[in-house]
């Protein structure tokens, strides 16, 4: 993704979201192994982590245990302002 269409994400409101996978090995149901997922996402109805969760349910065949995720916003209408000067100093 390119950093144009991260700060255009992010200025409609996206922000970072990062899930924390904890699912059980098909071979091993008895052990749990960790898969760590970040993606742009609207909060509060997060569409890209829901549709990644139906997609591990439906295609993958380690069962999840959980999921625990984190959301931050990158930039807010209040900390984005148009710079209109530049002062240089030799």
């Amino acid at each position: 993704m390119s950093n144009t269409r991260e700060t255009e994400l992010m200025l409609q409101g996206y922000g970072l979201t990062t899930a924390q996978v904890l699912y059980h090995m098909p071979d091993h149901p008895h052990l749990l192994q960790t898969f760590l997922w970040q993606q742009y996402d609207l909060a509060p109805e997060f569409p890209a982590l829901k549709g990644f969760i139906t997609f591990w349910r439906e295609e993958l065949d380690g069962p999840l245990h959980s999921v625990t995720y984190a959301h931050r916003h990158l930039v807010s209408s209040g900390e984005w302002r148009s710079v209109t000067g530049e002062l240089v100093l030799h």
